[in-house]
Order: structure tokens, then sequence, then C-alpha cells
């Protein structure tokens, strides 16, 4: 989209002003900066980086499906360390009593805040600019409650439970100045500082969002975080604790503070549905449905429910599988972890090529994608092997991104070639982009499809060549001047009259 029309809406969007009801908040349109952004950046980070063990289980569905008993203790996902260890089955509590005895979790606070003198978010910034990504998103509260910034609002029942280092605010600045936009996650669903009892199932999950001082809290502390640092992005994951007035309400202060910001999809409000599940008869009742769907499953990741409202949905190690008219972004970790696993090996991170082929999918889909990084906590260091995905990320972007960024869905997202190589589809005003996914051998391609434009020639993104074209039965033939070299996808803008 064209920077004059950015500011457009923008400045419409400015002169809005939102109500706490589902008809204002419903009528908020998605920015243009996040539609045409198409890339991003997710960083889980914090105390659970130090000891950066979770059970090699798979992905996390493959957990629950296969060790729904205490799979919530033994998911892949290193960040929910503090819960694992308090079951005494798990991966997790035998690492923990084997590395660190007695230690308590609150024990990982000091290693994390040493680990800060060796961090740069400068840095940070540039590889991510570097990598393509248009915004970034930080985990500000994960589900242990440790804050990684000052926060004036006081955890009543875990002392010292903040950063006395603005992580948040210096990061916030680094992406900004690198030119990108910065967003907030925060958990307002899980607290383990109000609620300590140990998670086995998807039931105790559910079930275990606190109520009593908590829904204040956490409504206190994002307030905080949307006043001090005017995020683009309002993250929040898992559900919300209070009811759906006062989330509203927080929804359209938010909107009439950020004008250009967005609301993810993770805003389940309490019912009074949800907290039956405070009592664990009721928790057993669901469980028992719960395990026997989950072992039949066979899909991989998680899809959130829909609330009453948001501006984007989030499937998690998933994707949708047409186009969706609701903006959506698929956020994924380069492992089966979000946070730094420290058994992860080369072998255990996503290939560049799959991560740009699904992220390829993910827009012809109307999708983003939200990539994590899980930096190390002890040195607060990206690992090299996520750098060099990222940097494998940005060099074919840079290659290829006239074809990705402010780019919409077409007609149809996908197609084949005629040697049976997989096509995604997106467009802008006078042009279609067609990826094939792979790399074709020859010189010759031809893209089924009779609804294809009559193009004389295509351009080659990468290498800027022009390739002629011609119809074909059943197609379009694109005939190019010498082989292509190797790459994750290859990138062709035909043009539409």
């Amino acid at each position: 989209m064209a920077g004059h029309d950015i500011e457009e809406t923008i400045r419409l969007q400015s002169r809005m002003t939102y109500a706490p009801t589902l008809e204002s908040l419903n009528a908020h349109p998605v920015p243009a900066w996040y539609e045409d952004a198409k890339f991003g950046i997710f960083i889980h980070w914090g105390l659970f980086s130090i000891p950066a063990f979770a059970a090699r289980s798979g992905s996390i569905s493959d957990a629950f499906r296969t060790n729904y008993d205490i799979a919530v203790a033994q998911t892949p996902y290193c960040e929910w360390y503090w819960n694992a260890i308090k079951v005494p089955e798990s991966d997790s509590a035998r690492f923990h009593a084997a590395t660190y005895h007695d230690a308590p979790y609150e024990a990982f606070r000091e290693p994390f805040l040493s680990g800060l003198a060796q961090w740069d978010p400068d840095a940070w910034a540039r590889a991510f600019a570097d990598a393509g990504a248009r915004y970034v998103v930080l985990v500000t509260k994960h589900h242990d409650g440790f804050c990684l910034w000052p926060s004036a609002v006081k955890n009543p029942y875990q002392k010292d439970w903040t950063s006395p280092r603005d992580i948040v605010g210096e990061l916030a600045g680094a992406v900004r100045a690198a030119g990108m936009k910065f967003g907030v996650y925060y958990s307002g669903g899980i607290d383990w500082t109000f609620n300590r009892e140990p998670l086995r199932t998807m039931a105790d999950f559910m079930g275990s969002t606190p109520g009593g001082l908590y829904p204040s809290y956490a409504d206190k502390q994002t307030r905080e975080l949307i006043e001090r640092y005017r995020p683009s992005i309002l993250w929040n994951d898992i559900s919300w604790p209070a009811s759906l007035g006062r989330e509203l309400q927080l929804i359209a202060d938010y909107y009439n503070t950020v004008t250009d910001g967005v609301v993810n999809d993770r805003w389940l409000p309490m019912t009074w549905r949800r907290r039956l599940l405070r009592f664990r008869s009721n928790r057993r009742k669901l469980d028992a449905v719960l395990k026997e769907r989950m072992a039949r499953a066979e899909s991989r990741g998680v899809i959130p429910q829909l609330p009453p409202h948001c501006d984007f949905r989030t499937p998690e190690y998933a994707a949708f599988d047409r186009i969706s008219t609701k903006k959506w972004e698929a956020t994924r970790g380069m492992s089966h972890s979000f946070g730094y696993n420290r058994n992860d090996t080369d072998a255990d991170y996503e290939s560049v090529g799959s991560l740009v082929t699904s992220f390829i999918d993910a827009v012809s889909k109307n999708g983003n994608l939200l990539l994590n990084v899980g930096p190390r906590g002890v040195d607060a260091q990206i690992p090299a092997e996520q750098l060099a995905r990222l940097k494998g990320f940005g060099q074919w972007l840079r290659a290829n991104g006239d074809g990705i960024y402010g780019t919409r869905p077409w007609t149809r997202f996908d197609g084949k070639t005629s040697d049976g190589q997989d096509v995604r589809f997106a467009q802008k005003p006078g042009a279609l982009y067609a990826h094939v996914l792979g790399t074709p051998s020859g010189t010759e391609i031809v893209i089924a499809g009779d609804d294809l434009p009559r193009a004389a020639s295509a351009v080659h993104l990468a290498s800027g060549e022009t390739a002629d074209c011609a119809r074909v039965s059943g197609g379009l033939r694109l005939t190019l001047r010498q082989p292509l070299a190797p790459a994750p996808a290859q990138g062709f803008k035909l043009p539409l009259s």
C-alpha cells in the first residue's frame, strides 16, 4: 500500500473514539501497516531461559495425544518449566532435582538479571530487521509472572518479581529505531504466582485462571504497558481473567490511546462456565472428553477459540487450510519450544526452506507469520542456530519481498506446476505473484490454471530476469533463459490487466 494510503488510514482512525461495546470495537479496522507487514518476530525470554529445559515429547499436540494425564508438565515448551517441576513424574522435575537440587524457581532471577550485562538490544533489532521483520512482539510477562519491566504494580504474592532494568523500554526503543513496530505479549489468563496449583491436564490448565486480586492486577499491569510503551500490538495469551465488560473497556481505552494498535484473539472473558472449571470434579469430567478427543486427533498445533472481539487470529504451530476473510497470524517457534531449550541441536530446528514455504502459504491465505526466537538466559544471546535461520529468511525476503509485503490474497491461494510442484499466489494492484515452492529443474515452468492472466512475460523476482509467457493447454508456460539457482521458493510477477 502506498505511503499516503497508510497515512490516510491512520488519520481516519485517529478521528474515531471507541466505546466499550462490541458494536464499536468490532468496527475497528485492521490497520494497513499490519496487513502489509506479513512478518514479525516473537521473543520468549525470561527466568525459564536459565534452566532451558523441557521434555522431548515431540510437538505440543504429541504431548497431549500420547501422555494426556501429565501433558501440561510434559510439553516441549521450556517456558512452562516452573509448573513442570511441581509434577514429580515429569522429565523437568527429574532434571531439576539432579541439576539444581532443592533450589526454588526464584533462584533463577539473579542469574537472568546478571546475564543482562551482555545484552545488546540494538544488535537484536538489527538481526530482526535484517531478517525482514516489520514488527517485534516481546513477552513482557509469561505464565511465571516475572515482569521484564520495573512495574509499579506490586505483586501481592511474590516479592521482587520484576526486572529493575527496563528490558521492555530498551527493546522498544531499539526496535523502533530500526524501523519496525513494537508490540507486547502479556499472559493474562495464567499467572503461577497467583495460582500455584500444579497443572497436569488440559482441564487443569483451562481452569487455572486466577480470581481474587488477579483480575485487577492484570488490568493495571496491561494499562501500565499501554501507557509506558504505546505498543502497536497488544498480544494477550490464554484468556482474560475479568468479565466481558471490563475487557471491552480495556480494549476501547487501548484503541483510543494507540491509534494504529491491534489486538489478537486470546481474550476469552471470564464467565460462569469458566469458573466451574475451578472445581476439580468438573475438570475431571472435561478431561475424560478431551483425552479421548486428543488421542484421536491428527492435527498438529492449537487454534484458539474465537472471542467476542479481536483484530486477528493466532493459530499456534498450525495454519488455516483456506483463505480467511479474518486477518490471522501463524505463531510458532523455530523448534518445538518457544523458550530456549539447551538440548536442541541444529537438527531440532525447522529448516530455512520449511519456514519460508510455510510463511508463503500463510501470506497466500491472508496470514502473517510471527516467528519466535528464544534467547539464552545466562548471556542474553540468540543461539547461532536461530540466527542462521533469521539470516536465511532475510536473504530470501530481500530477493522476493515485492511478492510478499503489501500483498493481499488472490481469488485462490494455491496451484500446481505441470510437474507437481506447489504454487502459492498473492496480488497487488496490477500484479499477480506466483511463488513456486522449491526450484523447478530446466528452463520451462507450466503453472496450471485457465484463470491465470494472459501475460506475454513475467519477472523472476530474485534475479530480475524476464521470462517469456505463453498460454498452453490448461495453464501458463514460463520460459527462462537459464535454470534457476536453488532457493526455498521462486517468485514470479505477472501483470494483471
